[in-house]
């Protein structure tokens, strides 16, 4: 049984609980992908999944990404008729007999338009809410996914390598932005998101928009993920442009110390909340200037579960998949944030390996 049919069966388990005839996702949005829908089916463009609680699944998509559709890993795929969306999805799952009394949808990726459009079709029934089901289902990594993840974090390490290695030529955050994204594009990967280059003050500012302007002097926050097969990486280093005081020098390998203590922490069945505390009372004095959570799951989402913050209820589990990264963000004047992606299994293994001592440009 492949990785994602295990999925599937493990969640029609969770239906048969929550006694739902089916679950239906959907992706109207062909520059993004509903993370769930990749999740169960490895497709990434629009249409819809269909999950009866024992039945075989399948999706549904438009005329033009038919053929894409029926190269994921679901066998059984529909081509959509040409009207409204929710219209052809309701009369496909009328062909295929199912009973349609008690829906699982997940609100997180539902609009309220297209809720509005589901419920025209779905007159007479009980939509109740799978997405924290669906992120507790991927808080836990299978085999094929770490390899993913493994894969992700080499590539995003080799382009973070790259671009500091020619730092000294961006004349502006915006050129070193696109650098990342171009190095990303060149391997036919996505970015996890929008690349943070954040020079001078404007790091004090966690997630700055690099900006077409010159370069400051002083530390650069430089954060940047890339999606391997839909799996996210996220790694995060400061570096310094110009001649650091002693001082900042002191400042920055305080934060890596505490990064690296905060890491071997990492325990199984720590509470999440516990780390972050650890984190928050290392920084002493400069735990008002640590304005973020210490990290978070990474998946086919840049954010998931666990959650590494105050008041999370997580604990640290075998094959989770998540960050550590504390920051210190002086409001107008400079920002650092040292970031990894780590697994754990029986141990801590780090995935992202880029050199985290100062680099100075």
């Amino acid at each position: 049984m492949n990785s994602i049919a295990m999925k599937v069966k493990e969640f029609q388990s969770i239906l048969e609980k929550k006694n739902s005839d089916f679950a239906l996702f959907y992706n109207s949005d062909s520059s993004k992908a509903n993370p769930n829908m990749l999740y169960f089916s490895g497709y990434k463009g629009i249409g819809a999944l269909v999950v009866p609680k024992n039945k075989m699944p399948f999706l549904i998509a438009p005329a033009m990404e038919f053929e894409r559709a029926k190269k994921s890993m679901i066998k059984k795929a529909y081509s959509m008729e040409k009207k409204r969306f929710f219209d052809s999805i309701y009369k496909i799952i009328r062909k295929n007999g199912l009973k349609a009394k008690n829906i699982a949808i997940d609100k997180n990726n539902f609009t309220l338009n297209s809720y509005r459009h589901f419920r025209k079709q779905f007159k007479k029934t009980n939509a109740r809410d799978i997405s924290f089901d669906c992120l507790k289902l991927r808080e836990l990594k299978a085999e094929e996914e770490i390899q993913f993840l493994k894969k992700s974090c080499s590539y995003a390490d080799k382009i973070m390598q790259k671009a500091i290695k020619n730092f000294k030529d961006f004349k502006a955050e915006s050129e070193a932005a696109a650098f990342l994204e171009y190095e990303a594009k060149k391997l036919g990967l996505e970015t996890s998101f929008n690349p943070i280059i954040a020079s001078g003050s404007n790091g004090s500012m966690p997630h700055h928009e690099p900006l077409n302007a010159k370069m400051k002097k002083g530390f650069c926050v430089i954060d940047f993920g890339v999606k391997y097969k839909g799996y996210c990486s996220d790694i995060t280093r400061t570096i310094y442009i110009g001649n650091p005081s002693k001082k900042e020098k002191e400042i920055y390998n305080f934060l890596l110390d505490m990064q690296k203590g905060a890491i071997n922490q990492i325990k199984y069945n720590k509470k999440c909340s516990a780390l972050y505390d650890f984190a928050n009372q290392k920084l002493g004095k400069y735990k008002k200037y640590f304005t973020h959570g210490l990290g978070q799951g990474v998946g086919v989402e840049i954010h998931e579960l666990p959650n590494l913050t105050l008041n999370s209820k997580d604990r640290i589990k075998d094959n989770m998949v998540f960050t550590i990264e504390p920051g210190i963000y002086f409001p107008k004047r400079f920002g650092i944030r040292i970031e990894d992606t780590v697994m754990f299994r029986d141990k801590t293994i780090i995935l992202t390996k880029t050199e985290k001592d100062l680099i100075i440009i």
